[in-house]
């Protein structure tokens, strides 16, 4: 009973505002318990349990116990907010809405995303893609990013005269670099912005720019560090993260034409 319990009290930490849809698999009959002549739906216990074990827990009669006395708990807890008149508030009901929203959202999107699933050819074409945008090298980069160009150009005087690239660094404005000594870490060239990734590309190793490299973020002063041949993750590696890209890309279309055809006042 001490282990229930615990499960029980983990379970009411939960997401107490909203339940997955329900599946057709889940849709049984009956009550799983009543509560003042208020009767739990085994329907949502189902859909409960289903959540659970989406999350990790083990399908097990244990799961089943907590889940029932985790939703006598709720039920209890709803009939004393209605004595309260909490059902009235505006706050409350608008919440209620949200979630009540964001259910039936859920819902569609995963109704979509069965009925246009994702091939196999469109995640390899992803991954080839991904591979191309990679291209065959990537750079070990440092750089002193600041808001003038008289700043950079300082900058650039003092590295000729000998001055630490480094030390220098702890003037730029980028805060997760500056502490680093400027350091961006290994990347290609794909993940920078273009005249920042043609200025890397034209460095030879060792060398940084001797004039500043304009960019939106401000002015950049660019040290090559190294450079060494792309090695692209393996595709089993990345198809699961790729799979939910497409399906991301593919909600935001249906979305977006969604958008276009509504009349919207």
């Amino acid at each position: 009973m001490r282990n229930l319990s615990k499960l029980a009290n983990a379970l009411l930490l939960g997401a107490l505002l909203s339940l997955p849809a329900i599946a057709a698999e889940q849709a049984k009959s009956g009550a799983v318990a009543t509560v003042n002549g208020v009767a739990i739906s085994q329907a949502v216990a189902n859909a409960f349990v289903a959540e659970q074990k989406g999350q990790g827990a083990p399908d097990t009669p244990e799961l089943k116990s907590a889940v029932r006395e985790e939703l006598i708990r709720r039920e209890l807890m709803v009939q004393e907010a209605k004595k309260l008149a909490l059902d009235k508030n505006p706050e409350v009901a608008a919440q209620a809405d949200l979630a009540r929203q964001a259910i039936y959202v859920r819902a569609f999107v995963q109704d979509f995303l069965k009925k246009h699933p994702i091939s196999d050819e469109q995640v390899k074409a992803a991954y080839d893609k991904m591979k191309t945008q990679m291209g065959n090298t990537e750079y070990k980069v440092r750089h002193i990013l600041v808001e003038q160009e008289g700043e950079a150009k300082a900058i650039i005087a003092n590295l000729k005269k000998g001055a630490k690239f480094d030390e220098l660094a702890k003037q730029s404005k980028d805060p997760g670099s500056r502490e680093k000594g400027g350091d961006l870490g290994w990347s290609s060239t794909a993940n920078y912005v273009k005249p920042f990734a043609d200025a890397v590309g034209g460095l030879a190793k060792g060398k940084y720019t001797e004039t500043p490299v304009k960019t939106d973020f401000g002015y950049h002063v660019i040290l090559l560090e190294d450079s060494r041949p792309t090695t692209p993750p393996p595709f089993d590696q990345v198809k699961q993260q790729l799979t939910q890209r497409l399906q991301q890309e593919q909600v935001r279309k249906l979305v977006g034409d969604l958008r276009a055809k509504a009349k919207v006042e």
